[in-house]
């Protein structure tokens, strides 16, 4: 039998911004800050009131734009103020969100700028001439780009100097329209089954896909999230102090998920960073009295060796979690040293841009000893499958892990294959991911079946890699796999030139930069093969270059 959430928890049918903010007209707080901005925290933040009529223009103007349902809206920038208030307006309008990693390349933002058919790009005003190049390829109008940056919040209603798009200031009703503007009541299964928002991920291979993420999958995962913290005793006086710290990036499902919809919810003011800076995030720690980490493995392991981390108190922090990629239980352990013993206990989560954000957590007053990833979130069951299909009984026996619940995807993107091939017909989500449940009944997550590389959490289909390496006139064949260099993967290539042609591993790196984003630079070095092993069926043997990889990088053995 699958395993099957302790707790159950009522998921209503109803728009987000229902859930979120009451009514088009119910009275919010003038005073209660929900966003702000860390570097001009006394004169730049939202209140609840604000963020609201804020989302209510922007959603207004879209539609006097000519925005239809279910049209999508792509936004392609870092951090920002008004990066909730897009996400909210756009919904708000009845359009579907997106949002591009703002490190993307012209061809990676064209690419979803095609794939989603989005109607609307707004662009940070610094990526300007990325943003307008694949608008350009992708031939979306000029007229529907438009410049995006905080400056509207100054009052500020013209773009950049030379700037050949309209600001997006265009798209922002007068605040009397906003306040008028009322969104769509979704309080049947059918409604609120309606897409949200598009956010891509690379599935289990091959090139990003639109993730469909419904209401009710995003309500669901919400409250989900939201439960387990309550479990604590002392919850209500946690929740009063409450602060969070955003530097993860808001495109993302996990910033999305957690610093938007989960902070409103519960009334937690979120101090935004433009893009993640360690010594500025330990800073604003002490600054605001930060209470909440929510982090990804790679600030994990600086909080355990940054020689900064001393310099400054951090005693306000009183839980700290993990995601998006497995982390060593001996760096949680360093991590856990830098407060009084037993204040801070890290615990590691687990889910998928599939499944909204995440699947399995644990229970607070449980203490994490190993580097599990805790159990079913209310209203979600897991399972352990073999290759054949059949259900794994036996605990510490591994297998495929499958998850179901109300915040599954609703399928990929125009895209029934790859949907068909990761939901089965009676909702379970195969993620790809080599599990087992222990003797404790809690779940960890080993290997991934999947080839792709998590790099900083982003997600990078070798495929993409090896294509473009392919266009190198030296190379014959290669094949691209994730190495793990401190504790943080990257992407290693493995290569096989033509005869007769030479190569250095400077001239192969050096050929990817500008054509790929940052993160997916071949950063875990090259290595230069006679042949790249390969099953019968010409399938690459991607475990066979994984242990290689393993055993090039292992530390030269001291005499």
């Amino acid at each position: 039998m699958p395993y099957k959430s302790r707790w159950t928890i009522d998921i209503p049918d109803t728009h987000l911004a229902s859930l979120l903010l009451k009514s088009p007209t119910a009275a919010l707080s003038k005073t209660q800050k929900c966003y702000l901005e860390a570097a001009r925290p006394e004169t730049h933040y939202l209140t609840t009131h604000d963020f609201r009529l804020w989302s209510q223009r922007l959603a207004a103007g879209l539609r006097k734009a000519g925005l239809q349902p279910g049209d999508r809206v792509l936004l392609f920038s870092g951090n920002d103020l008004f990066f909730p208030v897009v996400f909210m307006g756009t919904v708000m309008a009845g359009g579907i969100f997106t949002g591009a990693n703002p490190t993307f390349v012209a061809r990676e933002l064209a690419y979803q700028l095609q794939d989603s058919g989005a109607t609307y790009l707004l662009c940070a005003t610094a990526s300007l001439e990325t943003g307008l190049e694949a608008a350009k390829q992708a031939n979306l109008p000029l007229s529907r780009v438009f410049a995006f940056d905080n400056a509207i919040y100054d009052g500020h209603t013209s773009p950049p100097p030379n700037c050949p798009c309209p600001y997006w200031s265009d798209l922002v009703a007068y605040p009397e329209e906003g306040a008028a503007f009322t969104w769509d009541i979704l309080d049947t299964p059918s409604l609120s089954s309606r897409t949200l928002a598009l956010n891509y991920s690379s599935g289990t291979t091959g090139r990003p896909k639109g993730v469909e993420i419904s209401h009710k999958n995003y309500v669901a995962n919400m409250l989900q999230y939201c439960h387990l913290p309550t479990l604590k005793p002392d919850y209500e006086a946690r929740l009063t102090r409450a602060r969070w710290l955003c530097f993860l990036p808001m495109y993302h499902a996990m910033a999305q998920n957690i610093f938007i919809a989960a902070a409103l919810y519960r009334a937690t003011p979120v101090y935004i960073m433009p893009k993640f800076d360690f010594v500025r995030m330990l800073e604003y720690t002490q600054r605001f009295r930060i209470t909440d980490y929510i982090l990804v493995p790679p600030v994990v392991v600086a909080l355990a060796k940054h020689p900064a981390v001393k310099d400054f108190d951090l005693s306000s922090v009183e839980s700290v979690g993990s995601g998006a990629a497995p982390l060593g239980r001996e760096v949680c352990e360093v991590v856990e040293g830098l407060w009084p013993a037993g204040k801070i206990n890290v615990k590691q989560g687990w889910g998928m841009t599939e499944a909204t954000c995440s699947v399995l957590g644990w229970d607070p007053t449980q203490t994490s000893t190993s580097a599990s990833v805790g159990e079913p979130n209310p209203n979600c069951e897991a399972k352990i499958v073999t290759p054949e299909g059949a259900e794994v009984l036996e605990r510490n026996r591994r297998g495929e892990l499958w998850v179901r619940g109300p915040n599954i995807m609703k399928g990929y993107w125009r895209n029934a294959k790859a949907t068909k091939e990761t939901l089965t017909d009676d909702g379970w989500l195969r993620t790809g991911d080599i599990a087992y449940v222990d003797d404790r009944g809690k779940f960890h997550v080993v290997d991934r079946m999947k080839e792709l590389i998590k790099v900083k959490g982003n997600q990078v289909a070798p495929a993409e890699l090896e294509a473009l390496l392919l266009e190198h006139p030296a190379i014959a064949d290669v094949a691209v796999v994730g190495a793990v260099i401190n504790n943080d993967e990257r992407p290693r290539a493995y290569i096989v030139l033509n005869p007769g042609q030479s190569a250095t591993a400077n001239d192969i790196t050096q050929f990817m930069e500008g054509k790929v984003s940052a993160f997916k630079r071949i950063t875990g070095g090259v290595v230069f093969l006679d042949a790249i092993p390969k099953n019968p069926s010409g399938k690459i043997l991607r475990n066979k270059l994984r242990e290689q990889a393993k055993e090039e990088l292992k530390p030269a053995a001291k005499l």
